[in-house]
């Protein structure tokens, strides 16, 4: 019982994260958008059940990075709002590999429908 009372609490908490994140990233909410987007088209076309998996898991990485980003610029911003160089690495690294994420994707939807 303790175990369920714990997977409860820790998906209250992280659909938290998610709502607050769509609420305050323009970035996120752009991700989600195109993710549905890549969805309606990975069943649109005559894709294999494991190409349509591939598109959707990348599609979920791409968010899971976004999310990662948006804690890691929330807590440098709350650490301090000065410039600083760790800061700012920090921050650009995070959005690197939301790129990452992205080209990913990408790379897999050029390769599915090139062949």
């Amino acid at each position: 019982m303790v175990f369920l009372t714990r997977l409860k609490a820790r998906c209250i908490w992280s659909w938290s994260g998610v709502l607050a994140t769509w609420r305050s990233e323009y970035s996120f909410r752009s991700w989600v958008w195109v993710n549905l987007g890549s969805a309606l088209l990975a069943f649109a076309l005559p894709l294999t059940a494991a190409e349509r998996a591939l598109i959707l898991a990348l599609g979920l990485l791409v968010l899971a990075a976004e999310l990662l980003n948006t804690a890691i610029e929330d807590a440098v911003d709350y650490i301090s709002t000065d410039d600083h160089p760790l800061a700012k690495r920090a921050k650009d690294a995070g959005s690197a590999g939301v790129a990452v994420a992205g080209i990913a994707a990408g790379v897999a939807w050029v390769v599915i429908l090139i062949g």
